[in-house]
């Protein structure tokens, strides 16, 4: 019981940091914007910071998806294409946290593709995405085979948030998953 609430007490400041990072991003700009100023307006210490999130760019890189993703890859029946798979997965998985948390994703989204400090540790991210995507669709090590199908697929979704970004979120994600995923199967349109 104690656990419990231990627990969601670390999951309520993790989410604060994160909501009063973002929002002072977009107020004074992430160049800006001091961990100190982030702690202090979540009602944490600085020290409290570090212990949720090792740097600054994690405050905005550090998320919940790729677990949800890799549990709706698994949930779906293995005789299913894996490009299906991950496509079904995704869908699923980014379209709830698109239908619950549209601004914010948006808005983690565009710091991420327009400030140079997040776009560089992008690829570190990616790789580990891949490769757990990778794993989710196999027993074992993934071959080489399964790595490019996970890299193919993830780089899919990356163009369709890109995409989303560049229209300012006025285009549905969904949508552009939808398109982004017909487009790499090679049918357009249908």
């Amino acid at each position: 019981m104690a656990a419990d609430w231990r627990e969601r007490k670390k999951a309520r400041t993790r989410q604060r940091l994160q909501e009063q990072a973002l929002r002072l991003f977009i107020e004074r700009g992430y160049e800006a914007t001091t961990v100190e100023r982030i702690a202090a307006a979540a009602g944490v210490s600085h020290m409290t910071f570090f212990r949720y999130f090792p740097t600054k760019e994690d405050v905005v890189l550090s998320d919940s998806y790729d677990p949800l993703l890799v549990a709706a890859i698994r949930a779906r029946p293995r005789t299913e294409e894996p490009v299906s798979r991950i496509r079904a997965a995704v869908r699923e998985g980014l379209g709830a946290i698109y239908a619950s948390d549209r601004d914010a994703l948006l808005t983690r989204v565009r710091l991420t593709l327009r400030t140079p400090a997040l776009r560089a540790r992008l690829w570190e991210n990616q790789v580990a995405t891949r490769d757990l995507l990778a794993r989710a669709l196999v027993d074992g090590e993934p071959d080489f085979t399964t790595r490019i199908l996970a890299s193919a697929c993830l780089a899919t979704l990356t163009t369709a948030l890109e995409e989303w970004v560049a229209a300012d979120g006025s285009a549905e994600l969904p949508d552009l998953i939808d398109d982004a995923f017909r487009a790499l199967d090679g049918r357009r349109g249908s």
